[in-house]
């Protein structure tokens, strides 16, 4: 008997890269325990949210990642134009993701970061270490989105106005501070201890937690509840990380402490997927024909 072998076409970058994309969405959305956030155990700090809310959000931005790398790709430079082609992309991405949701806002900010991530490894995809892709997505950031609505201002933009700090659309024009400096760096170190995948992740995102000006937790829980945040992150490392006796019980009480501010740091969790991203996207591009 012939078995057949029927090849499958090679996809595009653009689909591997929103591929990608929905992957780290929802590899970070498994990524369990997360202090205050949605995970395998339960709903963290929200009322309106569960893991499948976030899987199917997930899968739903596919598209606009995928139409973001695509656009990206046909330009030769960074220009104005292609800053508001991908905000309008982004836009329509939120109205998906809102009408999939039932009008909860489940990936708002994933959608800045790994939209621009998305757009910035498109336009070279030779050029795929982490530091040359934030680079682009800086440099693309850093132009007005002249086609943005005047609407009223979202919870980020109100705290970073009410305790004049920095919010997601300066880390990004930043080049992703807190995930060049702090996540991943950490992911890398976690897992030469070895930590164990799963221990270096949640590692990782007590690093971006310990320094973050997280928008969300601030517009939650005021100051005090960032300082508790940022504190609470940075003992865990310091006691050895998820992967130590000391770290994990440490953990356990930041978890506590969100739930009972009632705080979330999805800014953090979307630097978080950001950073799966950056730290994955080289072999997912040039994967070889056939590979897994």
């Amino acid at each position: 008997m012939t078995a057949l072998y029927i090849k499958q076409p090679r996809l595009s970058v653009a689909d591997d890269l929103a591929d990608l994309a929905v992957d780290v969405l929802i590899d970070e959305a498994d990524l369990s325990p997360k202090p205050g956030l949605v995970d395998r155990r339960g709903n963290g700090a929200h009322d309106d949210l569960h893991l499948g809310l976030m899987h199917s959000s997930a899968l739903s931005l596919w598209p606009a990642f995928k139409q973001m790398a695509e656009e990206a790709s046909q330009y030769s430079e960074i220009n104005q134009s292609l800053r508001e082609t991908l905000g309008r992309i982004g836009r329509e991405a939120e109205v998906e993701m809102l009408r999939v949701t039932g009008g909860v806002n489940t990936h708002r900010g994933a959608i800045w970061a790994l939209g621009l991530l998305c757009a910035a490894a498109a336009l070279d995809d030779q050029a795929l270490s982490p530091a040359e892709v934030t680079l682009r997505a800086a440099q693309i950031a850093l132009y007005t989105d002249r086609a943005m609505p005047i609407t009223a201002e979202s919870h980020g933009a109100q705290v970073c106005r009410t305790y004049g700090l920095t919010g997601a659309r300066e880390q990004a024009q930043l080049g992703f501070p807190a995930i060049i400096q702090y996540g991943l760096p950490q992911l890398l170190h976690s897992r030469s201890v070895p930590a164990g995948e799963q221990n270096a992740r949640l590692d990782a995102l007590l690093a971006i937690m310990s320094q973050l000006t997280d928008t969300c937790v601030l517009y939650r829980a005021g100051l005090a509840g960032l300082d508790c945040m940022q504190s609470g992150a940075r003992a865990v490392l310091k006691a050895g990380g998820c992967a130590s006796l000391d770290g994990r019980r440490l953990l356990r009480d930041l978890d506590n402490d969100m739930l009972r501010l009632r705080a979330s740091p999805g800014g953090a969790a979307d630097l978080l997927a950001a950073t799966l991203f950056l730290d994955r996207l080289a072999p997912a591009v040039h994967a070889p024909i056939g590979s897994a």
